[in-house]
C-alpha cells in the first residue's frame, strides 16, 4: 500500500514531465513512421501495413501500455522511378495509476527521389512531412494526494493543493519532418541514414488550466543508421543505431540483427521465409532481445527489455515486452523490372 501510494503521489507530481516526452519502441524498425516521416513509403511492395503492442514496468506498478499501427504506400508514381508515398500513424499510449493516456494520429508525405538506378537499386533521397493531432488525458480520480491525509484518516477527493487549476485532458496539434537517404552500394551491402525533428511547432500540452501555465512539449531530434550486408547466401547481418533526443532526456540504442532465410528464393527478402535473431543495447536503461519469424510477406517479431537502469531493484531487471506484425503487399511490376528500394533497413 505505501510502494502503490508513493508511487501515486510521485506519477502525480510528475506529471508535466511525463506529459513533456514520447513514445519509444525496442522494435523500432517496425514502426517506422514513428521514427522519422521520411520513411513513408521506404519499402518494395505496394503497401505496408503494421501493428505493435508493448507493454512495461509491470512489475513496478499498473504497465505502461502502448498500441502502435501504421499504413503507408507510394501514391504517385513517375516514369522515371521517383516517387510521392503517403502514410497515417496511430497509437495509443496508457501509463500508471492516473491512466495518464496518450492518443496521437499523424498523416505524412514523402518524396523519393532515386539516383543512379541499377540493377542493385542505386540511392534513394527521401524528403518526408507528417501533421497530425494528439489528445492527452489523465484521471485524478484515481490518485492519492498528501493533504487527503487529515488527523491520520485518509479522504479521497478533498484535494486541493495538487488538483486546483488542473484539468483532466489537453488537445494540440503536432508538426514532424525528416530527411533520409539509403544507398545500395553493391549487391551485397545497403545502408540507410536519417534524420528528423518532431513537436517542431512546440505545442503546450500542460494539463494545468492557470493562466501562466506554459509548458510546451520540447522538439524531439532523431538521428538513425542501418545497414544491410549479405554475409552469405542466406545469412545477412543487419546493424543499427538510433539516436534520440529530447529536452534533457536522450537515448542510444545500437544492435545488430541475425537474419537468415530458409525458404525459396532469398534474394526477395521481403517475401521469402525466414527468421530472425537481435541483440540490442539502450544506453543507461536495458539490454534488448528480439527474435521473429518472416514468410509471404508478414513479418512477425517480439522483443524483451531487460532494465539495467537504477530501477533494476525495483523492477528485479524486468523491463518491457513487444509483440510486433508488418505485412508488405508485393508488387509484381517492381519484381519484372528488378526494381528495389536500396536498404529497406526501416
Amino acid at each position: 500500500m505505501i510502494t502503490r501510494l508513493g508511487l501515486a503521489i510521485a506519477f502525480a507530481l510528475a506529471t508535466p514531465v511525463a506529459f513533456a516526452q514520447d513514445i519509444h519502441f525496442t522494435q523500432f524498425d517496425m514502426q517506422p513512421l514513428v521514427t522519422n516521416p521520411a520513411f513513408t513509403g521506404m519499402f518494395d511492395g505496394r503497401v505496408r501495413v503494421a501493428g505493435i503492442y508493448r507493454n512495461q514496468w509491470a512489475s513496478v506498478t499498473i504497465p505502461y501500455v502502448t498500441f502502435g499501427a501504421s499504413v503507408d504506400m507510394p501514391i504517385v508514381i513517375e516514369r522515371n522511378g521517383d516517387y510521392l508515398a503517403g502514410g497515417l500513424q496511430l497509437y495509443k499510449d496508457q501509463a500508471g495509476d492516473g491512466n495518464l493516456s496518450n492518443f496521437t494520429g499523424l498523416a505524412s508525405i514523402a518524396y523519393h527521389k532515386f539516383f543512379g538506378q541499377t540493377e542493385h537499386g542505386g540511392s534513394d533521397l527521401a524528403v518526408g512531412l507528417q501533421g497530425g493531432y494528439c489528445q492527452k488525458s489523465i484521471d485524478l480520480s484515481r490518485l492519492y494526494f498528501g493533504d487527503e491525509f487529515l488527523n491520520g484518516a485518509f479522504s479521497q477527493g478533498i484535494s486541493k493543493e495538487y488538483t486546483l487549476g488542473i484539468g483532466n485532458s489537453v488537445n494540440y496539434y503536432l508538426v514532424n519532418a525528416g530527411v533520409s537517404f539509403s544507398q545500395s552500394a553493391s549487391d551485397k551491402f545497403g545502408y540507410t541514414l536519417g534524420v528528423a525533428a518532431n513537436n517542431i511547432n512546440q505545442p503546450n500540452d500542460a494539463i494545468e488550466k492557470k493562466q501562466t501555465s506554459n509548458n510546451t512539449l520540447d522538439m524531439r531530434y532523431t538521428a538513425e543508421i542501418g545497414a544491410n550486408w549479405l554475409a552469405g547466401e542466406r545469412l545477412s547481418l543487419r546493424p543499427a543505431v538510433l539516436y534520440q533526443s529530447q529536452a534533457t532526456a536522450s537515448e542510444i540504442i545500437v544492435g545488430n540483427e541475425f537474419h537468415y532465410a530458409v525458404g525459396n528464393n532469398p534474394g526477395f527478402e521481403n517475401f521469402s521465409t525466414a527468421v530472425f535473431l537481435g541483440g540490442w543495447f539502450r544506453t543507461g536503461d536495458a539490454t534488448m532481445i528480439t527474435a521473429g519469424v518472416e514468410f509471404k510477406g508478414f513479418r512477425i517479431g517480439v522483443a524483451y527489455d531487460y532494465n539495467i537502469s537504477t530501477l533494476n531493484t525495483s523492477s528485479n531487471g524486468n523491463g518491457g515486452f513487444e509483440l510486433a506484425i508488418r505485412y508488405i503487399a508485393p508488387n509484381p511490376i517492381r519484381f519484372a523490372n528488378k526494381r528495389t528500394i536500396p536498404c529497406a533497413r526501416f
